[in-house]
């Protein structure tokens, strides 16, 4: 049987092009090269013994990640088996690369999940190298290149290793020779023992990257920010804004989304509150509450949102409007818009307010918007101002009163007698604890009681006690349960039941154990329904 390389040979002859030419020559000598290699030049060096200086004590291990406190350092220390293949190596891989993408063509793109498509991938490159006994490659070895080679091909190349730890939020690469750092889910921010050589590896990474999503870095676009597609959220920098060297930060998608039972179990939110949010969301099918989120970078607004947004009702029709889609709601009539920047030569965007301006004339039961930062505020709260209840999205402020000092100043402008349409403003933050490490919480919600002489007035109904690490309601009545007496016609004890039944039920989901926000959907179906 013909190896695989033999046919991409042919494929080489069969085009007169100098360059193919040229490959063909250079494939040559790889494979001569490549016959000299010996099993035992590939390097992988130890966890710690990377850039990791000082005295080390073990802090936990998990699969192939050890974490480490290390003497003089400030941070904990994330280590991974780092795989070095020596030049030979290098030789063979950049070979097997050539041939399976010339060979294999399906695209990245064709196959969504993330999980399928690496499978593919392996399956496919591993097959090739079977067929090509030219290389040399020993069988004991075939699995370790075929997994090298579609780490290049569909992954992030020496990164992939921290894309496959689900405890891990975000990936920062800050430049060459230095570490990368991480932001763990339990942990927090941490230093790995993982590190760029050059600017060129990092730039590499980068364009492609950017290819898989049909965009170009460079001098005159040295910025990127984009949503991949395993839904990763990534942002690169490149010269000449970034002085230091190419950087890239990805945020890591998570395909099993945070629900209200992980929030309460977090602290985030308590049962009581979350149960008086459920109410606000769905209104108890009479008056959804208009809601905006409001933190700093990285608070958790976007999880809380979708969290809450898992409270809308199944039977309503959701459009959600995002600049990099992050929401991820097991509902099913829910329409996702993303925004489009401008082209290379500077036309086509489309901004979230033309989205919104659209999205109004589709019927929407629910309008979502990602982040509120310009014109579209304006678009937003006249939605809230014409009967479009139960408008949700997030801002960032650092407080109620900042929340609403933003909204009403350029580039929002949104008009101070509109403010009167929002009914609560929560308000989350990253908090660094000396004990617990970096937690998020909701440390506050206000609600917005109404607007005279163009000013708005707030009342705060729950505020967190650092002390105590809980939210504890103000006693402040809210203005919002008398909006409900009279829109379902219950009295205001009803109102106050209701609530606390939705509060016994959240228990009894963290009792049995109901994580999942898939599971947790599935019960508040049961619940709506015997609820009627």
């Amino acid at each position: 049987m013909a190896g695989y390389l033999d046919d991409l040979m042919e494929d080489s002859k069969t085009e007169n092009s100098e360059e193919k030419k040229e490959t063909e020559k250079e494939i040559e000598k790889v494979i001569k090269k490549a016959k000299e290699v010996e099993e035992e030049n590939i390097e992988i060096k130890e966890a710690g013994e990377i850039d990791i200086k000082g005295a080390k004590s073990q802090i936990v291990s998990y699969g192939i990640v050890k974490i480490f406190k290390v003497e003089g350092e400030p941070l904990l220390v994330y280590s991974v088996p780092v795989v070095k293949p020596a030049g030979p190596e290098k030789a063979i891989l950049s070979t097997i690369k050539e041939a399976a993408t010339r060979l294999i063509t399906v695209s990245p793109e064709e196959i969504r999940d993330a999980t399928q498509r690496r499978n593919f991938y392996f399956r496919r490159v591993k097959e090739i190298i079977e067929h090509s006994p030219e290389l040399g490659v020993p069988k004991s070895k075939v699995d370790f290149y075929a997994d090298m080679v579609v780490r290049e091909m569909i992954g992030y190349g020496i990164l992939d290793v921290l894309t496959q730890d689900d405890l891990l939020e975000e990936i920062m690469v800050i430049g060459p020779e230095k570490p990368v750092y991480i932001f763990h889910r339990q942990y927090g921010m941490m230093k790995t023992n993982i590190m760029f050589g050059n600017d060129t590896e990092i730039r590499n990474l980068v364009d492609r990257i950017a290819r898989q999503i049909n965009r170009r870095v460079d001098m005159q676009n040295p910025l990127l920010d984009a949503r991949l597609p395993d839904g990763s959220r990534v942002n690169a920098t490149v010269k000449p804004i970034s002085l230091g060297g190419s950087t890239l930060t990805i945020r890591k998608f998570k395909e099993d989304p945070f629900s209200v039972v992980d929030l309460i179990e977090s602290n985030t939110l308590t049962t009581e509150v979350a149960a008086f949010l459920w109410v606000a969301v769905d209104g108890m099918g009479a008056k959804p509450a208009n809601i905006l989120i409001s933190g700093g970078t990285g608070s958790g607004k976007t999880t809380t949102l979708n969290v809450l947004a898992a409270f809308i009702p199944d039977r309503e029709r959701i459009i959600s409007i995002e600049d990099t889609a992050e929401l991820n709601l097991p509902l099913e009539h829910w329409i996702r818009f993303e925004t489009r920047p401008p082209g290379l030569e500077g036309t086509g965007e489309i901004t979230m307010d033309v989205i919104i301006k659209n999205s109004l004339r589709m019927r929407p039961d629910r309008v979502i918007v990602g982040e509120v930062r310009h014109a579209e505020a304006f678009t937003l709260f006249t939605a809230m101002n014409t009967g479009h209840d139960g408008c949700m999205g997030t801002v960032h402020a650092n407080s109620a009163a900042e929340t609403l000092t933003r909204v009403m100043n350029p580039p929002m402008n949104v008009p101070p007698i509109m403010i009167g349409a929002l009914n609560f403003i929560i308000v989350q933050s990253r908090i660094h604890d000396p004990r617990k490490g970096t937690i998020r919480r909701v440390t506050e919600i206000a609600e917005v009681t109404g607007v005279s002489e163009d000013k708005p007035h707030v009342q705060i109904l729950y505020e967190w006690d650092p002390a105590l690490d809980t939210l504890k309601a103000t006693g402040i009545p809210s203005m919002y349960e008398q909006e409900l007496v009279r829109y379902t016609g219950l009295p205001k004890e009803g109102i106050r039941a209701e609530i606390d039944k939705r509060r016994k039920f959240l228990e009894m989901l963290i009792k049995k154990d109901v994580r999942s926000m898939k599971d947790v959907v599935i019960e508040l179906k049961k619940f709506r329904v015997g609820d009627k």
